[in-house]
């Protein structure tokens, strides 16, 4: 099995739509630090799980600088945003979303 790891920091703004108050109600942003994992039994045609760069441009080139309550169709917790960036790339299994240094999701699939 071949594994990879791409991480990214992408800078962004949201705010959560919550069942309770919460300043998080508020815009706000974070320096996002995603780490992306993806695995293979067998290398593509270029000798690669996943093309590095293609896993930049796909989440980075998107995310990066914008406003995730505009851009992602659901309340952007780092939950879901973990599981949309691993649904969007190719062999992902995992990701991790930091939105701070003590704020940490992680979406694994089974």
């Amino acid at each position: 099995m071949y594994y990879i790891k791409k991480t990214m920091e992408i800078a962004g703004c949201h705010q959560l739509m919550l069942s309770y108050d919460n300043k998080c109600e508020n815009l706000h942003g974070h320096n996002w630090m995603v780490a992306v994992y993806c695995k293979s039994k067998e290398l593509n045609a270029d000798g690669m799980v996943v093309d590095f760069t293609k896993v930049k441009e796909k989440i980075h080139g998107y995310l990066d600088h914008g406003n995730f309550n505009e851009l992602l169709p659901f309340n952007p917790t780092a939950e879901n945003i973990a599981k949309w960036i691993c649904d969007q790339i190719p062999y992902c299994y995992r990701v991790e979303v930091m939105e701070s240094s003590s704020n940490t999701a992680v979406y694994e699939k089974d």
